[in-house]
Formats: structure tokens, C-alpha cells, sequence
């Protein structure tokens, strides 16, 4: 495993046009997003080969459905994170059994987006460029600094310039060169399309796009094997541009394709903060095209107005028979604290969405009481401190002495 590609060619989603794996942004005919396309026959033999419940705990262990050439060059420690039972929370969601997929922690940088960076900078290294660059609302500038640090890449990311402060120190720490924009997302994301071409970088969510969201496939390969070969009911998944859903799908199809799993109804629904919605908001008005919108959301690392991959995302939900969900930002604090109590896991905004995207979603009858609902938690609290400060309930100060903690303890 890893001695050859399992990787042909690069494909248009859109008009089907077939192009050589070089770092491309889009279709050179429509400009369309590009898939990788990939040996079945070669991924099958491998696997009879070698086995993936033998292999090592990464996200490396599905290789043959990675675009890489050869051995992994980054993210040697990220992925295969648990997937944990939430009894108590179920409870309180009014489920029958509740899973979280708890990436946050994931390695190096607590969240899923280091497994979308390894697989983005192998590819670069082996493309032989020699800067690593994003567009980023904080997590995946956070991944990108600590792989190109360890990978002896040079790390350059653009981000709004209100970010959240421990996402900057966090990349700054690690030796990136941080360049905050002012302005939205979008705007930083628009930049760093125009850098691709004129600097020669390798922009993971730019010109290695294709080979950067394949990362998100190992999401639900890993919720698949550790549900033990089988595919949840629903998934819940929290959605910025909207490709994470629709890898978590793609992940899945492949596994039915190669006979690792059997197929199954499974339903993929969104969530996403009221204060910036569109592919939410599409979903649940029956439009055909996803509306962009200014966000206006304590949620940054969700706060993207125009999502590359929201026509994708709503087709993903429609066809799985899913739902989505747009919860207020109050709803999204409230579930992070719910989330740390029940289950001693900690989750950024993102899994404030998620968790209490899933509460509305079964109150509206779109998941029912007896089903199984895998959460995906993709990233940990410590990033978004600020978010909670306003609701942290902290008493003031009192001496070193037991008749004061007594008077504090005391109702």
C-alpha cells in the first residue's frame, strides 16, 4: 500500500470533461468543481492484500481512496477519532441512540480539517511546491500551520481580520505568516484565487481543491468501520462551504461500491447558524439554487455567505431523503454547554450547530425517536472561548481558607 496511485484522473462534476492530476482550480472547460477519479479494480486488490482493520490508527489507513501518489507526507498522526456512545445526550435530544464523532481531538490541531490538510499537503510536496497557503475562517489555518511546520513547508493563510484571537495565535505559533483581510470570508477566499495563479502557491482550497476535500471522505469511512461495517441512519453534520456533507456521502457510496459495507437508507442532514444559512435556507424553501447571504453569526468558522460546494450539499440532502436546520446563535451556546455537561466533550460554535441543529430536527419529525443519529463534532472549544465568556457563570475570588469555601459553597 502507498507503492502506487489508485488515482487516474481528474474529473468535472459538471460537464464530465476529463484533465490530467495537476493542481487546477476548476474545469478548464466550465469551471466546474473536479473530482478525483480513481482505479476500483486497483483499490479492491490492495485491500484484499491488506485489510484495513489491520492497519494503523490514521486517517492513512484508506489510502487507496486518497488521491496521493506513494507514502503520506503529512497529517502521519490525524484521523481514526473516536466515535462515542451519548447516552445521556440522547436523552436529551429524544433519541433513541446518539453517536459523536468527536473530532475535537483530532492531531495536530483539534479539529477535522487536519484531515483534509494531510492529504492536501502530501499532494503538494509531491507536486514539488514549496509554500502552503489558505483561505480560512480559523480551523483549517490552524491545521495547514502545524503540517507545513512539521512537513518543513513555508505556511501562509489569509483570514477575516475579526477571527477569533486563539485560531491567530494558534497559526502564528507554528510559524505562518498570517495576513488578516478585512472583510468576510468570501472576500479572503476571492484573494487567495487570484494568489493561486499569480504567486505560484499551493492553496489547498484553491488550486489542490480536489485533492483537499477527499480528506473529509475519511470522516464517514471511519464512522462506517467503527459502527462496525454498517452505515448509520442519520448523520448530522454542521456545514460552512458545504463539502464535508457531501464527502461524508461520496465516503459512504464508496465502501457500498467496493461491498465493505452493505447499502442502507442513511440520510445526511445540514445545520447552520440563523445569521448565515443559505444552503439551510434553500433546502427547507424547496429552491433549486442556493442564495448567497452576509453573514451575521457568532459562529465564524461557519460564517461563509456564498458556499463553494452549497449546490452539491443540497443535492446531497435531497437525494439521501435528509433535512437541514439554521438554529440561533443563542440555541448554538446553549447546546455547547449541554454538549461539555452530558458529555464531557468540549466543541467550538460548529458543534453548537450541530447539536442543536439535531434538537430541532427531531422535533420537527425529521428524525424520529427511535432512530440512530451520528453527530459530527469537528472541532474543540478552546478556539472559540469568546463565544461562551457573556454565559460563564464564575463566582469572584475569595481567601485561601475552609470558612470562606464554605460561605461560597454555600446556597
Amino acid at each position: 500500500m502507498g507503492e502506487r496511485t489508485f488515482l487516474g484522473r481528474l474529473r468535472c462534476s459538471v460537464c464530465g470533461v476529463e484533465c490530467g492530476a495537476t493542481p487546477q482550480a476548476a474545469c478548464p472547460e466550465c469551471f466546474g468543481p473536479l473530482e478525483p477519479v480513481y482505479d476500483r479494480e486497483a483499490q479492491y486488490r490492495s485491500i484484499e492484500r491488506s485489510p484495513i482493520p489491520q492497519r494503523e490508527g490514521t486517517l492513512w489507513r484508506y489510502a487507496e481512496f486518497l488521491p496521493v501518489d506513494g507514502a503520506p507526507r503529512a497529517g502521519l498522526e490525524s484521523g481514526w477519532t473516536p466515535l462515542r456512545r451519548a447516552r445521556r445526550l440522547a436523552q436529551i435530544v429524544g433519541v433513541r441512540t446518539l453517536w459523536i464523532k468527536d473530532d475535537t481531538v483530532n492531531r495536530p490541531s483539534l479539529s477535522f480539517k487536519d484531515r483534509v490538510v494531510a492529504v492536501s499537503l502530501t499532494k503538494a510536496l509531491e507536486f514539488g511546491l514549496e509554500v502552503a497557503a489558505c483561505a480560512s475562517t480559523g480551523n483549517l489555518a490552524n491545521a495547514l500551520a502545524a503540517q507545513a511546520a512539521r512537513a518543513g513547508m513555508k505556511a501562509v493563510v489569509l483570514v477575516p481580520d475579526d477571527l477569533e484571537r486563539a485560531k491567530i495565535l494558534f497559526s502564528s505559533a507554528h510559524g505562518a505568516r498570517v495576513v488578516p483581510i478585512r472583510g468576510v470570508y468570501d472576500k479572503v477566499n476571492r484573494l487567495c484565487a487570484e494568489a493561486a495563479d499569480a504567486l505560484g502557491w499551493a492553496i489547498v482550497n484553491v488550486n489542490l481543491r480536489a485533492y483537499y476535500a477527499e480528506g473529509s471522505k475519511t470522516v464517514g469511512f471511519e464512522i462506517a468501520e467503527q459502527l462496525g461495517w454498517r452505515l448509520p441512519r442519520h448523520v448530522v453534520v454542521p456545514m460552512a462551504g458545504g463539502s464535508l456533507i457531501t464527502k461524508i456521502r461520496k465516503s459512504f457510496r464508496e465502501f457500498v461500491g467496493l461491498g465493505l459495507v452493505r447499502d442502507a437508507p442513511c440520510s445526511l442532514h445540514g445545520a447552520q447558524p440563523d445569521g448565515c444559512s443559505p444552503i439551510v435556507r434553500a433546502v427547507r424553501s424547496g429552491a433549486k439554487e442556493v442564495t448567497p447571504v452576509t453573514p451575521k453569526t457568532v459562529v465564524r468558522s461557519l460564517a461563509i455567505g456564498d458556499p463553494a460546494d452549497g449546490p452539491r450539499a443540497l443535492e446531497t440532502i435531497r437525494s439521501s431523503g435528509g433535512s437541514a436546520a439554521a438554529p440561533t446563535d443563542e440555541e448554538v451556546l446553549e447546546s455547547i454547554e449541554i454538549l461539555a455537561r452530558t458529555e464531557g466533550v468540549f466543541a467550538e460554535t460548529a458543534g453548537g450547530v450541530t447539536l442543536a441543529g439535531a434538537q430541532r430536527l427531531v422535533r420537527e419529525g425529521a428524525i424520529g425517536p427511535d432512530d440512530e443519529v451520528v453527530l459530527a463534532i469537528t472541532g474543540h472549544g478552546l478556539k472559540t472561548v469568546e463565544a461562551l465568556e457573556p454565559r460563564a457563570r464564575i463566582g469572584p475570588s475569595i481567601d485561601a481558607n475552609l470558612d470562606a469555601l464554605r460561605a461560597w459553597l454555600a446556597p
